[in-house]
């Protein structure tokens, strides 16, 4: 018989690019395990500043990733514009489906017009996708 104790799924490592341009693909890596092998989303909160936070979304985790996720979600800004200097902050949490949640972390992201995103260090991610980050950005909401 198993303890009381439930298994919480944990993210053990993440990674994103501080600055983006205007128009590139966000990319935010993760990777996360679950003892008991049932992991079921990630959910993302995105807030901006001038705006405020987004609705919460969930991207599916993909069946062949439930007990060990590697990838990365992605965000396109390509149909954005004005997007020139906002700020985002994206917090992610990935949940099994009994619904435990892992503790989160957090994403810092600026638009610089001569930003190069980073890429992630080697040999830690897959170069899976995992889904898209589902919000539309409003370039028009940032205090200037």
């Amino acid at each position: 018989m198993k303890n009381n104790q439930t298994s919480v799924p944990i993210i053990t490592h993440s990674f994103a690019s501080k600055e983006i341009r205007p128009g590139d693909t966000w990319k935010v890596y993760i990777r996360g395990e679950d003892p008991e092998g049932d992991l079921k989303n990630i959910i993302c909160t995105v807030s901006q500043a001038g705006r405020g936070p987004y609705p919460l979304c969930y991207v599916r985790i993909p069946g062949s990733q439930r007990m060990e996720l590697s990838g990365f979600l992605y965000l396109p800004t390509a149909g954005s514009q004005g997007l020139d200097f906002t700020n985002l902050a994206l917090q992610v949490e990935i949940q099994d489906r009994a619904g435990n949640i892992s503790r989160p972390v957090s994403f810092p992201l600026a638009f610089n017009p001569r930003a190069e995103q980073e890429n992630p260090p080697l040999g830690v991610f897959r170069e899976d996708e995992v889904g898209p980050i589902p919000i539309f950005l409003d370039p028009g909401a940032s205090a200037p």
